[in-house]
């Protein structure tokens, strides 16, 4: 992936249309085969219908795209084989949950997930729940995202009006800051407690970030990129 690049933006504009994934058709018998390896290794791994991105265009304060539908495993082998198609990317949204004290919230993916012991903001790829008149509607995304993995609800947070797109190339990262009225350790509390009550949650562990010493190579990239930007002295 290329160094992450910021852009901040009000406005998602994410088509929705069909097309054609070439990757996806033509290499057809190696993702089968690919995904079967993983299944074996990660038996709760399911091949559902997801969102892809492609054209993407950051113009002033709004950011547009085409998506498209594809399988899971499409997805998957086209992650870990490095990204072969350079047209396409994963374009999701992230709640960057930060408490009243500033700290901001981040779990860590359970070990039978696609990304096991990863540690980033509440998110996921986008799938067909997500589709709103033709477009994807990625802040539905965000809160839907939010409330399964830590038990939070739409009346627990304020989100800013904006968006912080982390693009590094593969990816678009549309991180929303989010803001709870209690400290992060009696967030963390709340969260863990909520996990506790879950029959398989999909994060094991969660993470608060105070500092840049806070940082740890298991958060990706574009997640660093956006604390370090978030901690920096703002002109």
């Amino acid at each position: 992936m290329s160094t992450p690049v910021i852009h901040r933006v009000t406005a998602l504009d994410l088509a929705v249309e069909a097309w054609p994934w070439p990757f996806a058709e033509d290499r057809r018998a190696e993702i089968d085969a690919h995904f079967a390896l993983k299944l074996r290794e990660k038996p709760a791994m399911w091949n559902g219908r997801i969102l892809l991105g492609r054209n993407p265009v950051f113009s002033g304060e709004r950011f547009s795209a085409s998506y498209f539908e594809t399988d899971f495993a499409s997805f998957l082998a086209w992650r870990d084989w490095g990204f072969p198609d350079k047209g396409v990317f994963n374009g999701f949204g992230m709640a960057a949950l930060q408490s009243a004290d500033g700290a901001f919230v981040l779990g860590e993916m359970g070990q039978h997930t696609a990304n096991a012991g990863r540690i980033y903001f509440p998110s996921g790829t986008p799938d067909l729940d997500d589709i709103r008149d033709g477009a994807v509607d990625i802040s539905g995304s965000v809160a839907r995202e939010l409330e399964e993995e830590t038990g939070l609800a739409p009346a627990d947070y304020r989100g800013e009006p904006h968006w912080h797109c982390v693009s590094t190339g593969a990816a678009v990262a549309m991180i929303r800051i989010l803001r709870v009225d209690m400290p992060g350790e009696a967030l963390r509390a709340r969260i863990v407690g909520n996990l506790a009550l879950q029959q398989a949650p999909e994060l094991s562990g969660i993470h608060l970030v105070r500092s840049a010493a806070d940082l740890t190579p298991a958060m990706p990239h574009f997640v660093t990129a956006f604390i370090e930007a978030q901690l920096s002295p703002q002109p």
